[in-house]
């Protein structure tokens, strides 16, 4: 299993193609993200990461089965969030979009992305982790706090473009 930075066209289309398998799922019921196909996430948010060299994959035997977004952009509702610490934005590291494939749902690799997620952080001198989710979004929710999320406020919004939101702001400071 490697992490790394989305490098081509492929590792676009390979995050795009999670996301619709994952709205698949959630239209069949089988899991409870809150996101809207077409909506959110999109090949458009894929394309708009990479061209930013925000967007990163896991590769496993040489396929993607993993993707998020990584940077310093906190999110406007975030400053309805209670955080522990008035962080400076620079010192602040955001993971966003975190997906897996579900057909590689259970295996660790979300914790192993998370993970990753963290040291990068640090190495970029970022000792403020935030991160965001769905409060409907129980399998997330349970995932952050096992890796030692607290969870800091339920702001309601519009989120990329998807109303009725109870957005779920964590944060771990290393």
């Amino acid at each position: 299993m490697v992490i790394r930075r989305a490098s081509c066209e492929e590792d676009v289309l390979a995050a795009a193609h999670i996301y619709d398998e994952i709205h698949t799922e959630e239209e069949a019921g089988r899991t409870v993200i809150g996101w809207a196909r077409g909506v959110y996430p999109t090949e458009r948010d894929a394309r708009s990461s990479f061209g930013k060299d925000e967007l990163f994959v896991m590769e496993c035997d040489g396929e993607i089965v993993a993707s998020a977004k990584i940077n310093r952009e906190q999110v406007d509702v975030y400053a309805d969030a209670s955080w522990s610490v008035d962080a400076p934005a620079d010192k602040v590291m955001v993971l966003h979009t975190l997906t897996v494939s579900p057909r590689y749902a259970g295996k660790g690799l979300g914790a192993a992305f998370v993970r990753f997620y963290e040291d990068y952080a640090m190495e970029n001198g970022c000792p403020y982790l935030r991160i965001d989710t769905n409060e409907r979004n129980a399998n997330a929710r349970r995932l952050y706090k096992k890796l030692g999320y607290t969870e800091v406020g339920v702001v309601p919004c519009v989120f990329n473009g998807i109303s009725g939101v109870s957005l779920v702001c964590l944060e771990k400071n290393l």
